[in-house]
């Protein structure tokens, strides 16, 4: 794995020991990337389920003035701040959480979101993260908020879930993203 663009581009990243985590591919961060290239100068950036923290350094290496990364294996965020450190990520630039990723949202006090990237091992119920992203007494995303999620293609997510709205969904290899927005 390594970051594609931007400040940290061509860095190497460390992966994951086991295969119980399923990296974003470069080619699927890639396609995510070039739809959501408009939004990221100075965004505020989730990454959920972060597994090696790829998706969220690539945002900051693209321009995102913030990054938060939650996973609930401790080891996976160790290997998140590796990965910043490697990149050489200031400290100030990002957070990290050992948590569930609903859990984590039922909790946070953060400042709203301007971007979510949810990428929950693909077994896992997609609709409680999303119903706590969605809802309508949230302040989890800005009024111009994006949700992104990246799922197997055969499992299908809802059109719409509380105040968000599916706008667009790409499918590569097994893997889709869908798009929602406020």
């Amino acid at each position: 794995m390594r970051i594609i663009a931007g400040a940290y581009k061509g860095r190497n990243l460390k992966s994951p020991p086991s295969m119980n985590v399923r990296p974003t591919s470069d080619r699927l961060r890639e396609t995510l990337f070039n739809v959501i290239a408009p939004r990221i100068q100075e965004a505020r950036f989730l990454d959920l389920c972060a597994g090696s923290g790829a998706v969220g350094i690539e945002a900051l290496s693209r321009g995102a003035s913030y990054a938060t990364f939650v996973d609930r294996s401790r080891r996976s965020c160790k290997l998140i701040e590796a990965n910043l450190e490697l990149c050489r990520v200031p400290e100030e630039q990002h957070e990290i959480y050992s948590s569930e990723a609903s859990e984590f949202l039922r909790q946070t006090k953060a400042e709203p979101w301007d971007i979510v990237f949810f990428d929950p091992p693909y077994k896992e119920d997609y609709l409680k993260t999303l119903e706590l992203l969605g809802s309508k007494t949230s302040k989890l995303l800005t009024d111009e908020g994006l949700v992104v999620v990246e799922h197997h293609h055969k499992n299908v997510l809802p059109e719409a879930i509380g105040n968000l709205r599916r706008t667009r969904v790409l499918k590569q290899g097994d893997s889709s993203l869908s798009f929602y927005t406020c």
